[in-house]
């Protein structure tokens, strides 16, 4: 894979209830975020680099995906501050910091597929979502990365 890639992220968002008030998946909202990125392979590990705009809080953030074996982390550093850890067959905990307020989020991540090939990599990540210790909805997460040539 080239240096230069473009990342979809496929995900959940929720409305503009908040999260502790979600009482059906008629209230969550997929969402797409398409992005140029920087990808590295250092140490038997894919990294990933990107800006996403995040136009609800009218700032941007800085993210960070890094695969290795079956355990995937997304850092988030700007408008919302976060470290997710998916880790297959575990449950992770972790603090996310929004303009709005911080939210205690497990994630118990079911499973993580990947795809790759020369010029492309597939991320599929199955889980279960609590927000403050309770459980919000069964989750996917999709990746696609690209090379740009």
């Amino acid at each position: 894979m080239t240096r230069d890639v473009l990342i979809s992220i496929q995900g959940l968002q929720f409305d503009d209830s908040g999260i502790n008030h979600v009482e059906s998946d008629d209230e969550l909202d997929m969402i797409e975020t398409i992005c140029p990125g920087k990808y590295y392979y250092k140490n038997g590990a894919h990294y990933l680099l990107y800006e996403e705009i995040m136009e609800e809080f009218f700032e941007s953030a800085r993210g960070m995906l890094k695969l290795k074996d079956k355990e995937f982390m997304v850092i988030k550093k700007g408008a919302v501050n976060a470290q997710m850890v998916f880790s297959e067959g575990k449950k992770t905990l972790t603090d996310y910091h929004t303009p709005l307020g911080n939210i205690l989020i497990a994630l118990d991540t079911k499973k993580i597929e990947v795809q790759e090939d020369e010029d492309c990599m597939e991320i599929h990540i199955s889980y279960g979502l609590e927000a403050n210790y309770q459980f919000i909805s069964d989750c996917n997460i999709s990746i696609s990365v690209k090379s740009l040539q």
